[in-house]
C-alpha cells in the first residue's frame, strides 16, 4: 500500500499500539478485533519500508522511525478530534463539545461546581476536561480552551488574566494536635513534609523565586499535586495548597502564615479563531467568572480580554 494510500485508522491504529504496547491492547481501545490491528500495523510498515515494533518481554516496543512518527500521530489526533468537536457544533447556539484543559487541583477542586452551572444553563452544550499538569498545545488544538499558570505568549491566542493562586503551607489539624504547630522555617525539617517527587516547570520558578526552600527534604513525595492534597487531608505532614482551598476547609489550617508568600498567575486561554463561536466563548466566560469566584470571592473586577495580551 502506497502512503497516499494510508487511512487516518491505520495512524489512530499506530498510536495506540505505541501507548498500550499491544496489539490486543490498542485493539481494545478501539474496538478493534487484533487481526484487524496487525493488519493496519503491517500495511503502515510496508507503505514506509522498514518495521515499527520490536517484540519483547515488555510488548511491542517502538523503533526509532516509530518514535519519530509518534509527534505527528498525535497531531493527526488532536485534529481529528477538534474536527470532531467542531462538527458536533452549533455555530448559533451554545451547543456542541467544548474540551477544557487544566492542572488536576484546578479540575477536581475548581472546575466541578461552575462547570454544573455551566451546563445547567446551557443543557445542549457537552464538556470534555482533560485534567493534567501538563501543557497542551492549542494552537494544534489539543484543547479549546486552557486554564494555565503561565502567560501565553502566542500572538493567536486570546488570554485573559485571572489573577493569582496564593499558596501556603497547610496540615490537618489532626496532624497539628499530634505534631506540633512550627514557629519558624528552621523546625520545618523536624515535621513530615509532603512535596514533589520531580520538578515541573512552575515548581522550578518557585525555587528561583525561593530558594531557601531548595534544601527542604519530603518524607512524603509525590509528582502529582492531588496526591499531595490528599495526603495533606489525611493528616500525614505539612504541605503546600491554595489558600483558596483551606479556606473552605476548616479542618485544614495554615502553617507558618506569611512565610511561604508564594502564588501562580492564573489564565483562561483560547485560540481567537473560537472566540466567535458560541459554544466557545460562553464555556471562557463561565471559567472566567467561576475561577475569579474562586480566587477572590468578595472581588470580581472588570477586566477586559485583548489579542496577544491581558488588560487587568
Amino acid at each position: 500500500m502506497a502512503l497516499d494510500q494510508i487511512s487516518w485508522d491505520h495512524y489512530r491504529t499506530f498510536l495506540a499500539v505505541v501507548e498500550t504496547g499491544s496489539l490486543s491492547a490498542a485493539a481494545r481501545t478501539l474496538g478493534l478485533t487484533q487481526p484487524t490491528a496487525g493488519r493496519h500495523i503491517e500495511a503502515l510498515e510496508q507503505a514506509f519500508g522498514a518495521p515499527l515494533f520490536l517484540r519483547s518481554p515488555q510488548g511491542l516496543l517502538p523503533t526509532e522511525k516509530a518514535l519519530a512518527m509518534q509527534g505527528h500521530a498525535r497531531g493527526m489526533a488532536a485534529m481529528s478530534s477538534a474536527l470532531a468537536r467542531i462538527a458536533s457544533g452549533d455555530m448559533e447556539e451554545v451547543r456542541g463539545t467544548v474540551r477544557i484543559s487544566a492542572s488536576e487541583v484546578i479540575a477536581v477542586e475548581t472546575l466541578p461546581l461552575i462547570l454544573t452551572g455551566l451546563q445547567e444553563a446551557h443543557p445542549a452544550l457537552e464538556i470534555e476536561l482533560s485534567a493534567s499538569d501538563a501543557v497542551e498545545d492549542l494552537l494544534q488544538q489539543e484543547a479549546d480552551i486552557a486554564i494555565r499558570m503561565v502567560q501565553p505568549r502566542q500572538a493567536a491566542l486570546l488570554s485573559r488574566r485571572i489573577g493569582k493562586l496564593s499558596l501556603g503551607f497547610h496540615a490537618h489539624r489532626r496532624y497539628l494536635e499530634r505534631h506540633g504547630v512550627p514557629d519558624s522555617l528552621s523546625e520545618l525539617p523536624a515535621h513530615r513534609l509532603i512535596g514533589f517527587d520531580r520538578q515541573l516547570a512552575y515548581i522550578r520558578d518557585i525555587l528561583k523565586e525561593r530558594p531557601d526552600l531548595v534544601g527542604i527534604t519530603f518524607d512524603f513525595r509525590a509528582d502529582s499535586n492531588l496526591v499531595q492534597l490528599a495526603a495533606i487531608r489525611a493528616g500525614l505532614g505539612i504541605g503546600m495548597c491554595q489558600h483558596a482551598i483551606a479556606a473552605r476547609e476548616p479542618d485544614l489550617v495554615e502553617v507558618l502564615p506569611g512565610a511561604l508568600d508564594l502564588s501562580l498567575e492564573t489564565f483562561v486561554v483560547m485560540h481567537e479563531n473560537l472566540k466567535t463561536v458560541p459554544r466557545f466563548r460562553t464555556t471562557f466566560d463561565a471559567l472566567v467568572a467561576g475561577l475569579e469566584t474562586w480566587i477572590r470571592p468578595s472581588k470580581n473586577p472588570a477586566a477586559r480580554t485583548t489579542r496577544s495580551g491581558i488588560i487587568d
